[in-house]
């Protein structure tokens, strides 16, 4: 972890401190050595949240992106259930970085434990994810007139098998600039699929703004109206 609390105040791991777990109050070590970031750890090897995996520098360059503030921050439920999640921002949306392969019962879990939850998924990990990711775009149907928003068979990809069915958006960090934005709700084996700037999302989930006028759950609106519209077409043409 990169944050603990050091006499009741959240802090990153520095030579010499002593921490406790922000989640579950048990003593940690701070572990700053030469060949790995700096980081906490729980004493004993013990990790209290079970959906925490161990972070990668991909992980790191993804926390990066956003305020330390913002960062590892404990959500709890009203039954007393707690998890540290990887970001949420000030606008409510937590944002989990998952580079690992994750059951679809953990998934289901956490997209119903947060509710406004948006994941990004390391597409770089298996090296086939990433070209039949691009094939399923090409061969994709253009869903209104500008070809931003596709509609891909979900058999062609294992990514989009994996995640299609998530509630939230998933974005697929593929290694380049531009993300794949997987909407949510499959529909009989296909999905709805956007390309999107990474660059330009981020600075979207830090503002909570897409463009002037428009916030990023009024720009999810917009893309389900516009997925709507074409689901309405289809029925009246067949």
């Amino acid at each position: 972890m990169k944050i603990a609390l050091v006499n009741g105040n959240r802090q990153a791991a520095e030579p010499g401190t002593a921490g406790e777990c922000q989640n579950c109050g048990r003593p940690m070590t701070a572990k700053c050595g030469i060949q790995r970031a700096w980081h906490w750890a729980h004493q004993g090897r013990l990790m209290c949240d079970p959906w925490w995996e161990n972070e990668t520098e991909w992980h790191l360059n993804w926390k990066g992106c956003f305020p330390d503030a913002w960062r590892e921050i404990v959500h709890s439920a009203p039954d007393g259930t707690r998890h540290i999640a990887d970001v949420k921002t000030e606008h409510g949306w937590v944002v989990e970085f998952q580079h690992s392969a994750i059951k679809p019962e953990e998934r289901r879990s956490r997209d119903a434990f947060y509710g406004r939850l948006l994941w990004i998924v390391d597409a770089t990990r298996r090296k086939r994810d990433a070209p039949q990711f691009e094939k399923a775009w090409n061969d994709g149907i253009a869903v209104g007139s500008n070809g931003v928003v596709k509609n891909l068979f979900v058999a062609e990809s294992v990514l989009l098998r994996e995640w299609s069915e998530s509630q939230g958006p998933v974005l697929f960090d593929l290694g380049g600039p531009v993300l794949g934005w997987v909407l949510s709700g499959r529909r009989d084996g296909w999905a709805y699929v956007a390309r999107f700037p990474r660059a330009v999302m981020v600075q979207i989930l830090r503002t909570g703004v897409a463009e002037p006028g428009l916030t990023f759950d009024g720009l999810l609106v917009e893309l389900r109206e516009l997925i709507s519209r074409y689901e309405a077409h289809k029925r009246l043409r067949y």
